[in-house]
C-alpha cells in the first residue's frame, strides 16, 4: 500500500557550488541537507571547465549516489537537485538537473517552483516543431534558451525567463559559469553562501554548514547571480514583481533550523503556537505534537497555556512510501506504521494535539482515533495554520480544491466532526502573519489571493503532469 501522507509537499530543492574542488561531493552533501524538499529523485551535474558530467536517479540522495559514482563527477563547479513529483508520476526522464547540448554548447538546469504559463508556452513551441522528451515544465526553459538570440548565456537565460510567469528558484551550469536566479516575486527561497574562495547556492542555508561553508545572504527576488572565472556579480534583468515569499515555507516546508529572508523558521513556528493558544485555547492535561512538523508549534502552545508538553506520538523513521499490508486488513494501518501513541502519557487525559495543517482530513481522523484507542478522555485538535481552502500553483504539490477538507466542509465545526475531535481550532491568517513577521508573503492556499495569474482550471490536469519542478 502507498503510505504517502496528508501534507502539502514542496516539490524541489537546488544546490550549487562554484570554485571548490570535489564540487560533486559537496553538492551530494548539500542535497542530503535538502532531502526534506524532495525524496523521489536526485541528480548532480558537474563541470571541469571543459565539459559537463551528469548523474541522475530515482530515490533518496544516498541511494542515487555512491563513492564510485561521485568519482565520475569531476570538476570544481556543480549543481544538484532533489525532486518531489506531482500526481504520483515518478520517472527518470523527469529527474533533474536537465542537461542538454545546443548550438551554443552545453547547459544544465535545476528548478524549484512552477511556471504557471508552461502549458501555453509548450503548446506554442510544439506548434512550431519543438519536440519534448519530458513532461517537465522546466524543459520549456530549455527550448526558450535555445531559441533566444541573446549574445551570452546570461542574456539567453534572462531572455527565456522574461517569457515565463510563476515561481522559480533556478540554478544553471555551463562549462564555465554557474547562474542562480530567483523570480521577481521571490516565491521560493534561494540563498548565497561562501566556502574558502568558492561560492555556494542553496534552497536553504543549513546545507552550507555541512560542507564547511557559511551563509552570506538571501538571493533577492528578481536577482540573478553569475559566478565565473572573473568572480561573482549580481544582475537585475527583470521588472519588480512585489515580494510574495510562500508563507507555508515557515509553516511546514523549510527545515526548522533555517533562516529564510532574515526570519528564523524555528522562532516563527514557536510563535505560531503561542498565537494559536491565544486564539484557540483548550482546557487540557497535556499538549502533544504530530511529529515532526507540529513539534515546534506545540512547544509554543504548551508554554503559552502553561500545560505540560509531551511526546505522546512516537514516529517511526524507517517507513518508506510503500508497505505490504496483511490480507486481513488492519484499521488505520498506514498511520500506525508511522505513528504510535504512548498509552502511559495519554490514558485518562484531556489531550491537545498540535499539527501544522489539515489537508484532506483523513490522517487527522486516524490520529484522533488512535489516541482515543489508548484511553484518552478528550482529544482537542489545534492547527498552527489557517484552513487550506485553495490549491497552490507556485511549486507546491497540492490536491485539487475539491479534495481539500476546508473547501468541502465550510465550517471548522464540520471539519471537527469529520475528524471526530472534541474540538478543533485553526490559527487565523492575521495571526499567522504576526507570527512570521515581516511582510510580502503569498498566502493563496489560505486566502485565495493569487499574486500571479495561472492557466484556466480545465488546463490544470495537464499542468499537474509537469512533475519536474
Amino acid at each position: 500500500m502507498d503510505l504517502g501522507d496528508d501534507h502539502f509537499h514542496d516539490e524541489c530543492g537546488v544546490f550549487g557550488v562554484f570554485g571548490a574542488g570535489e564540487a560533486g561531493h559537496y553538492t551530494y552533501l548539500g542535497l542530503h541537507m535538502l532531502q526534506h524538499r524532495g525524496q523521489e529523485a536526485a541528480g548532480i551535474v558537474t563541470s571541469d571547465g571543459k565539459q559537463l558530467f551528469a548523474h541522475r536517479g530515482l530515490g533518496l540522495v544516498q541511494d542515487v549516489f555512491d563513492a564510485a559514482g561521485l568519482e565520475r563527477l569531476p570538476g570544481d563547479r556543480a549543481i544538484g537537485h532533489v525532486r518531489y513529483s506531482t500526481s504520483g508520476e515518478s520517472q527518470i526522464k523527469n529527474a533533474q538537473p536537465l542537461a542538454v547540448d545546443y548550438a551554443h554548447g552545453s547547459i544544465a538546469l535545476g528548478h524549484n517552483g512552477n511556471l504557471t504559463n508552461a502549458v501555453e508556452l509548450r503548446a506554442s513551441l510544439e506548434r512550431d516543431g519543438s519536440i519534448f522528451s519530458t513532461t517537465s515544465d522546466t524543459e520549456v526553459l530549455v527550448h526558450l534558451i535555445a531559441r533566444s538570440k541573446g549574445r551570452t548565456t546570461v542574456d539567453r537565460v534572462a531572455d527565456a525567463l522574461q517569457q515565463v510567469r510563476g515561481a522559480y528558484s533556478m540554478v544553471f551550469l555551463t562549462k564555465r559559469e554557474l547562474i542562480a536566479v530567483r523570480d521577481p516575486h521571490g516565491f521560493r527561497p534561494l540563498c548565497l553562501g561562501a566556502m574558502n574562495d568558492g561560492h555556494l547556492i542553496s534552497s536553504e542555508p543549513p546545507s552550507f554548514d555541512l560542507v564547511g561553508g557559511s551563509f552570506v545572504r538571501d538571493v533577492e527576488p528578481g536577482e540573478m547571480i553569475v559566478c565565473d572565472e572573473s568572480g561573482l556579480r549580481s544582475l537585475r534583468p527583470f521588472s519588480e514583481g512585489g515580494q510574495h515569499m510562500c508563507i507555508f515555507e515557515y509553516v511546514y516546508f523549510a527545515r526548522p533550523d533555517a533562516r529564510l529572508d532574515g526570519i528564523s523558521v524555528y522562532d516563527a513556528r514557536k510563535r505560531m503556537g503561542v498565537e494559536l493558544a491565544r486564539e484557540c485555547p483548550a482546557e487540557v492535561d497535556v499538549v502533544i505534537p504530530v511529529p515532526d512538523s507540529g513539534t515546534t508549534a506545540a512547544l509554543g502552545f504548551a508554554e503559552a497555556m502553561s500545560t505540560p508538553f509531551e511526546l505522546g506520538l512516537i514516529r517511526s523513521h524507517y517507513v518508506g512510501r510503500t508497505f505490504i499490508e496483511p490480507q486481513q486488513s488492519i484499521r488505520n494501518f498506514g498511520v500506525r506504521l508511522k505513528l504510535h501513541p504512548v498509552r502511559d502519557l495519554l490514558e485518562g487525559k484531556r489531550v491537545a494535539v498540535i499539527d501544522d495543517s489539515i489537508v484532506r482530513g483523513t490522517t487527522s481522523r486516524k490520529i484522533v482515533q488512535m489516541i482515543r484507542d489508548v484511553g484518552a478522555r478528550e482529544v482537542h485538535v489545534r492547527v498552527s495554520s489557517p484552513p487550506t481552502r485553495w490549491p497552490c500553483f507556485y511549486g507546491i504539490d497540492t490536491p485539487s480544491g475539491g479534495e481539500l477538507i476546508a473547501n468541502r466542509h465550510g465550517s471548522t465545526e464540520d471539519i471537527g466532526r469529520f475528524i471526530a475531535a472534541d474540538s478543533l481550532g485553526y490559527l487565523s491568517v492575521a495571526a499567522l502573519h504576526r507570527a512570521v513577521g515581516g511582510d510580502g508573503y503569498c498566502d493563496a492556499c489560505f486566502s485565495g489571493d493569487y499574486p500571479v495569474a495561472f492557466e484556466e482550471p480545465n488546463q490544470k490536469k495537464r499542468q499537474l503532469g509537469l512533475v519536474g519542478v
